[in-house]
């Protein structure tokens, strides 16, 4: 497809002087523009279609819904936990704290998308515990958009993050790594600033705890925690089962809450697809969303066609494998941690990614739309190969507006 017939529009900036430029986005907070010499940051941006954007907020609405319902359906019943791959250390922690009310079990969460060059939206996973890209997100891409005219949705994102930690209220945010790790410890230091709150960040590995009782290096007692730190690793780490005690004995509020996991799960997109095909729980407007953005997956590989297969709980590309129409194995993830020797694996049908020419190749894009406070509120592009893993590159994604189409 020519580039006068996709949805996006690449506009190229690689010609400006890139060091200024790196510098100003490192005054603001997006440190790791280059990283080990390496560009990270692609200075570029895609634009979409204004009419793709509102399709795509309105799926993301819709979509969130629909994972809230499921989660709902799955909250206690423990052979879904199992299908879904959640850990039996963390059974009991969901069991015993309460639902938040609808469409808050996160306040921080990232769909990703493929959006094709034709415009058809589908889902490829929700991140509900952990996500990251929120400095990208929310500091970087409206900085860049604006350098170049292009309007963006994303200058929501810090008052909805502000009022969403107003509500949660942390007194701690922590990350594996704080203040060596330059890309999570400046995604806490920037939703701490965006918060408006007094947060003191650490360091996960400096936390200790005592019956329940979760204290910090300098023997601070934490109460309620914000933490980059993916739940299933309780299963693996060890003092895991001990920060779950914490957690459900109501010594720690942790954040995203625990049953976020529910929602980060993979398995829970072939939940709602498995009961999409029965004819189950959802009323005719959801099944008409799930038959639009949702791919089918499963927790075999029953295709006929080509498929991925991922890890329940894989990250950054991880555990991903691409198979062909014949169902042979394409291509697999080299870079990110293989965590199908964990957990479970789902197989899902392959979906089609814009791809974008640049000064540095061709890449595929995939679309990112975070959550906060529950709105969908701000675009993320990622541009990579046809797995987006540890080596794909951020490039700001702007919006053509309504009226100059």
């Amino acid at each position: 497809m020519s580039s006068a017939e996709s949805v996006f529009q690449f506009v190229d900036q690689s010609g400006l002087e890139r060091a200024p430029r790196v510098e100003k986005l490192h005054e603001l907070g997006f440190t790791w523009a280059d990283l080990e010499d390496e560009e990270y940051w692609l200075d570029a941006v895609v634009v979409m279609r204004g009419e793709t954007y509102q399709e795509l907020e309105e799926a993301s609405v819709k979509l969130w819904a629909i994972l809230d319902k499921t989660v709902r359906y799955v909250h206690r019943r423990h052979d879904l936990y199992d299908l879904l791959g959640i850990p039996p250390v963390l059974w009991q922690m969901l069991d015993e704290c309460p639902l938040p009310e609808p469409g808050r079990i996160s306040l921080y969460a990232r769909f990703d998308f493929a959006v094709a060059d034709n415009g058809a939206i589908k889902l490829l996973e929700l991140n509900a515990d952990t996500p990251t890209g929120y400095v990208e997100a929310s500091i970087a891409t409206p900085w860049i958009c604006e350098q170049a005219g292009i309007a963006s949705p994303n200058g929501a994102m810090k008052g909805l993050l502000a009022a969403a930690w107003g509500t949660e209220r942390p007194d701690t945010a922590a990350c594996v790594a704080y203040g060596s790790h330059q890309e999570d410890s400046g995604t806490i230091e920037a939703l701490v600033k965006h918060s408006g709150l007094d947060i003191k960040c650490v360091d996960c590995l400096d936390l200790w705890i005592d019956e329940g009782t979760v204290r910090d290096g300098e023997d601070r007692v934490i109460q309620r925690m914000f933490a980059l730190y993916p739940k299933e690793w309780m299963a693996v780490d060890e003092g895991g089962d001990a920060l779950a005690y914490a957690v459900e004995s109501g010594q720690l509020e942790l954040f995203n809450g625990p049953h976020s996991i529910l929602l980060q799960s993979k398995g829970l997109i072939a939940a709602v697809w498995g009961m999409y095909e029965l004819g189950l729980l959802f009323s005719e407007e959801e099944r008409e969303a799930i038959s639009r953005y949702i791919l089918p997956t499963y927790n075999k590989p029953v295709f006929s066609g080509s498929f991925v297969s991922k890890s329940v709980f894989g990250r950054e590309g991880g555990s991903v494998r691409l198979f062909d129409d014949n169902g042979t194995l394409e291509l697999q993830d080299e870079e990110g941690f293989d965590s199908s020797t964990l957990f479970p694996t789902v197989y899902q049908k392959r979906a089609e990614l814009a791809r974008i020419q640049t000064a540095e190749g061709e890449f595929h894009l995939l679309t990112g739309m975070f959550v906060i406070n529950g709105k969908p509120c701000g675009l993320l592009g990622r541009a990579g190969g046809p797995i987006t893993g540890n080596a794909s590159h951020f490039i700001a994604l702007g919006v053509r507006e309504l009226g100059d189409e």
